[in-house]
């Protein structure tokens, strides 16, 4: 997922745009250094002026792809109006994050590929559980304005719709496609149906 610009772009930018098309297609463990100084274009000194290391080089990873869901949410966000359109459109920007051309066709969530190749204890990993936290967050927010009388029905109906979207999304990684997160769409319109 990539804006168009007619600008130039630096040997950072190269680098970053060589690095996710890379982790997500191959992974970050069987993605050396040389691969991306070779898709990017650039010469190795220039990957060590702009990241440290490896390491920081995937954490940069990390946060751009949860930057490009934050913008696919806030697309989807602009033409809802009620709660249940909000919620509806996290499950929206999902499937757009599934429905994205990528080079070798959509693997799962990038953010979630990227977890499960770090150790446990890992920074990159701690911030892939910091942008679930967030996205439940977000939904919570939603469901707490649809149903303002009763907060813990809608931190419940939160984690039951986080734990939908990341299996949807799971699920459509294996299928190729979000035609997965689309049918969790219709469970959590019926969902937030019920009284």
């Amino acid at each position: 997922m990539s804006t168009s610009d007619s600008s130039p772009q630096s040997a950072r930018d190269r680098l970053l745009g060589a690095a996710r098309v890379l982790f997500y297609n191959d992974g970050i463990a069987a993605t050396g250094i040389d691969a991306i100084i070779k898709r990017a274009g650039v010469a190795k000194k220039s990957l060590y002026n702009n990241f440290e290391s490896k390491a920081e080089l995937v954490a940069t990873y990390i946060e751009i792809r949860h930057d490009e869901w934050l913008q696919l949410y806030a697309r989807r966000l602009e033409g809802a109006v009620t709660p249940k359109e909000k919620v509806l459109a996290v499950f929206q920007a999902y499937d757009d994050h599934a429905e994205f051309s990528y080079e070798r066709g959509f693997r799962g969530c990038g953010l979630l590929n990227a977890a499960a190749e770090l150790p446990a204890v890992a920074p990159g990993r701690i911030a892939v559980r910091g942008h679930k936290e967030q996205v439940e967050a977000i939904v919570t927010a939603h469901l707490c304005e649809l149903f303002p009388a009763d907060v813990a029905r809608a931190q419940l109906m939160a984690r039951h719709f986080s734990f939908l979207l990341e299996g949807a999304i799971s699920r459509a990684g294996l299928e190729g496609n979000g035609r997965c997160v689309r049918q969790a769409m219709d469970m959590a319109a019926q969902m937030m149906e019920i009284p």
